[in-house]
């Protein structure tokens, strides 16, 4: 019996290389942190230490962790002054800046479907009851 074929053999299906790039992307966006840092990054450069305050549950090693994965995957520039001490910032490449638009539309559909987190209160249990 022959087996029968279309002709397509070897080639990828589109939808299959849809998926790949689906998951390529969210690989790269992956990470407790990486989108605060970059929405952090959205209105221009920060220095560490603004970065640290402005997202003060993360630690230090998380948002340097964090910040070198954004860097090698071409999100994020680091640019260090040779001064003393160093003086070193970070800022949004254009690929970064070109995912403006996916954070628009998340926090619209955060903001109509997204369940409200419990308020938090000084000892950090949550508060569960109803308003």
């Amino acid at each position: 019996m022959k087996k029968q074929t279309n002709g397509n053999e070897g080639q990828e299906c589109p939808s299959e290389r849809a998926r790949q790039q689906l998951h390529r992307a969210l690989r790269l966006l992956s990470g407790k942190w990486k989108g605060e840092i970059l929405w952090q990054l959205v209105d221009g450069k920060l220095r560490f230490g603004q970065l640290r305050r402005a997202i003060p549950d993360v630690t230090q090693h998380m948002l340097t962790t964090q910040l070198r994965d954004l860097e090698s995957e071409g999100l994020v520039k680091r640019t260090v002054f040779p001064e003393v001490p160093p003086r070193v910032e970070y800022e949004m490449t254009p690929a970064a800046r070109a995912l403006r638009p996916v954070f628009d539309e998340l926090f619209r559909w955060a903001n109509a479907h997204a369940r409200p987190e419990p308020d938090v209160d000084a000892a950090g249990k949550a508060d569960d009851k109803l308003p």
